[in-house]
């Protein structure tokens, strides 16, 4: 599949976002935060940020972008409906929570529980975006469990490493949250480790002879291409990346997305305010890019079935 750079930084940026959010709401929910409200006002803007810029980027992937608000309007059946409800959805208690934690400076019950319903929203509305494309049983990449469970994961992961780095830049040092920082970290490298050797292994049940009817095993050629110009077919689904190439990004990935921001998070954990500052802003820097070019590779390596007609031995 073609990696639209317009959904490559919706997903990053605005399961970052969420993650944040959704982080925020529990570790509020239990205390785990202060109640400073500059350290507040930081951690909700940044995750606004990011939630609207991503939601704002999706927009560029339409053909027709002032249709998009009838995409409101599946939600019984469409998971890009559900997602743009839920996403909407979230800025309600999103709103009580900010205004009762920032303006009013109040803990009470309402704020903190507009923070879990807020955390709630912001989880399922990642799984909804991750649904949109486990729905899909046309790429045989995609249409399985691990794709949800990798972007709940690195929404969680990239979530509380925002999370830490605010809080140390605001002179706060939250044991709780930097192990759990490092938890997420190793939990969605496992994840994404486990989820390339599942592409890498296994191969879709179609095949030439099943999309065209044939029966004949390994029997079906292709003599002609059903298009003699490229088209938009080949454009978005016929994307090929090199094996060795793929290799190359998916250790890039590891490294820059999960072993750095595991070591710079423990650093921070054990050092003076001004490194544990600085290691944990390259953690952010790093794991960024690491989520960016595992999601690359996320729509690079996926394999549409319709390939099937232009040659692909195998979807």
């Amino acid at each position: 599949m073609h990696p639209s750079l317009s959904l490559i930084f919706f997903t990053t940026a605005s399961g970052a976002g969420y993650g944040l959010l959704g982080i925020l709401g529990i570790a509020y929910f239990f205390r785990l935060v202060p109640q400073d409200p500059a350290f507040g006002f930081s951690a909700i803007g940044t995750a606004l940020a990011l939630i609207t810029a991503g939601l704002l980027s999706s927009g560029f992937h339409l053909g027709h972008p002032e249709r998009a608000w009838r995409a409101l309007s599946q939600w019984r059946s469409s998971w890009l409906s559900r997602e743009a409800v839920l996403a909407i959805l979230t800025y309600i208690p999103l709103t009580v929570f900010a205004i009762g934690w920032l303006a009013l400076r109040s803990d009470n019950t309402i704020v903190t529980i507009s923070g879990l319903a807020m955390s709630l929203l912001c989880f399922v509305t990642v799984y909804s975006t991750s649904m949109i494309y486990a729905s899909l049983s046309t790429v045989h990449a995609w249409c399985h469990y691990w794709v949800p469970l990798s972007y709940l994961s690195l929404a969680l992961m990239t979530g509380l490493i925002l999370v830490n780095t605010l809080l140390l830049i605001h002179g706060y040092s939250v044991p709780s949250i930097s192990t759990a920082c490092l938890v997420s970290i190793a939990m969605a490298c496992a994840i994404k480790l486990a989820y390339w050797r599942f592409i890498k292994q296994t191969r879709s049940n179609s095949t030439a002879e099943s999309a065209t009817g044939l029966g004949l095993p390994d029997k079906v050629r292709l003599l002609q291409s059903p298009h003699s110009q490229k088209n938009y077919l080949l454009k978005e689904m016929g994307f090929r990346v090199a094996r060795k190439h793929a290799e190359k990004l998916r250790r890039l990935s590891l490294l820059s997305g999960f072993v750095l921001p595991f070591i710079l998070t423990l650093t921070a954990a054990g050092t003076p305010p001004l490194p544990a500052v600085a290691s944990a802003v390259f953690a952010v820097i790093f794991s960024a890019m690491g989520v960016i070019i595992e999601r690359w590779l996320f729509f690079a390596e996926a394999r549409h079935t319709v390939m099937l007609y232009y040659g692909n031995a195998s979807a």
